[in-house]
């Protein structure tokens, strides 16, 4: 369903560990909006919604909602790291089109 690079797994289990409270895994998301009509999200989570779906890789436990789902599959995540800034760079199969900066899409 979805992938992760070993960068990616680096990253976050680095946020993961460096967090003040417990964390059940990471939520990846999509939502309407960003500059091409949906724009992924992420957010580590105390809790689990019943409905998740829930993937594991490497290690780290991906949280999914059903609506964002079918929009992630056979997505990659990476982390990136260079002198332009850092973070995550989603590659998706689903999309026909995304902004310069990759941070959202159309489908």
């Amino acid at each position: 369903m979805i992938n992760l690079t070993p960068k990616a797994i680096s990253a976050i289990d680095k946020f993961i560990k460096g967090n003040d409270t417990p964390v059940v895994g990471l939520r990846l998301s999509i939502s309407g909006g960003g500059c091409s009509g949906f724009q992924y999200g992420m957010s580590l989570e105390a809790n689990k919604a019943e409905d998740d779906v829930v993937v594991e890789i490497g290690g780290v436990t991906l949280l999914v909602d059903p609506f964002s789902a079918p929009m992630l599959q056979g997505v990659t995540v990476d982390f990136v790291d260079s002198l332009n800034g850092s973070g995550f760079k989603f590659e998706n199969p689903n999309a026909t089109s995304s902004c310069a900066c990759g941070s959202s899409f159309s489908a």
